[in-house]
């Protein structure tokens, strides 16, 4: 059987020669660097720091494949994104996959690739990994799990700095909202619009060390994944006695996003991101802070979209293009499932 039609077996999983074969013709081929090529039950890192950033995540998204990425990509990113987000710089994650028996190895091959570029772009090392397949019907096509370890820097550390927010600070974001879940249910469902829509996963780690380089107010970092923009705010604004005013002429949504939307039914604010971070900063320096965003390529499009205010608090109201005032509330139930 040629290699581009060949599939995984329940063997591959078993410890033995075929599972032997899989991880070194393919993790190691496209992962391999000296520390995963120990081969050892527990990779032995070099970290200089009092302290590091730990993360662990899945991905079970569906479809596997999207407009802007795989979930190879997304797992790299979604990763390094919640280190980074801490004030960490990533250094190392782990990736371990769940697999479908009868899966296509020239897929498993496409995504381990994706996955192996996103990390080198990114600078971060794949370090130590588990595969397990199973029955055929027992998993849906694959799954992926990772963890991440990242360095701190004490004068970068953004954990317990949200607790020195207050009225008059700024809230800003690094481009358009809800384009990856746009991009991935108009790929499970094929709709066809005529507007393509991409989603924006990407690794932010250089921006956002970029900002945390050249500034000291920042308060707050959360990239707005599941949920979305809305939920991130809210969960901030949470027993809090402070509220934050949005402002939906501010509010970057790129013409395909807002499109599906309206036709849909959904609001792009509660809408999934995997290239986006929200940043909570004094507004002294947000002006500071706006400009170095939009030297990176992944932020050309930041905008400053809300502050945060005295009225209202523990809430997050929206004040429209019509100037009436509307209250976001938590997102309930799940409109768009298994985006991540």
């Amino acid at each position: 059987m040629s290699r581009t039609e060949e599939k995984i077996l329940l063997s591959h999983g078993n410890g033995g020669l075929k599972m032997h074969e899989l991880i070194t013709g393919l993790f190691i081929k496209h992962f391999g660097n000296k520390i995963l090529k120990q081969q050892s039950d527990s990779a032995i890192l070099p970290v200089d720091s009092n302290e590091i950033a730990f993360t662990t995540d899945s991905f079970v998204i569906d479809p596997l494949f999207f407009p802007g990425g795989n979930i190879g990509k997304l797992a790299v990113c979604g990763t390094v994104n919640d280190l980074s987000v801490s004030g960490a710089e990533p250094l190392f994650i782990s990736v371990s996959f769940i697999i479908e028996e009868g899966f296509p190895m020239k897929d498993l091959e496409t995504i381990v690739k994706s996955l192996a570029n996103e990390a080198k772009k990114a600078g971060v090392l794949i370090v130590t990994g588990d595969t397990k397949v199973v029955n055929k019907g027992k998993c849906d096509k694959l799954f992926i799990n990772t963890a991440g370890i990242g360095r701190i820097d004490k004068a970068k550390r953004i954990a317990g700095k949200f607790r020195s927010i207050k009225p008059g600070d700024l809230v800003l974001i690094n481009g358009p909202i809800g384009e990856h879940g746009m991009a991935v249910m108009n790929a499970r469902e094929s709709f066809n619009f005529k507007t393509p829509v991409e989603s924006d996963c990407a690794c932010l780690n250089d921006l956002i060390m970029e900002v945390l380089d050249h500034t000291t107010s920042v308060k707050f970092m959360r990239d707005p994944t599941r949920g979305g923009v809305a939920t991130v705010l809210n969960e901030l604004t949470a027993t809090k006695k402070f509220g934050i005013s949005l402002d939906e002429a501010a509010l970057p949504v790129g013409k395909g996003v807002r499109a599906m939307c309206e036709i849909l039914g959904f609001d792009p604010l509660y809408v999934a991101n995997e290239g986006k971070v929200i940043i909570i900063a004094a507004e002294k320096e947000s002006g500071r802070i706006l400009d170095i965003m939009r030297t990176n390529e992944l932020g050309k499009q930041s905008a400053i979209i809300g502050r945060i205010v005295s009225e209202h608090p523990g809430k997050v109201v929206l004040r429209t293009e019509t100037g009436s005032n509307r209250i976001i509330d938590s997102l309930t139930g799940d409109p768009l499932p298994r985006i991540c």
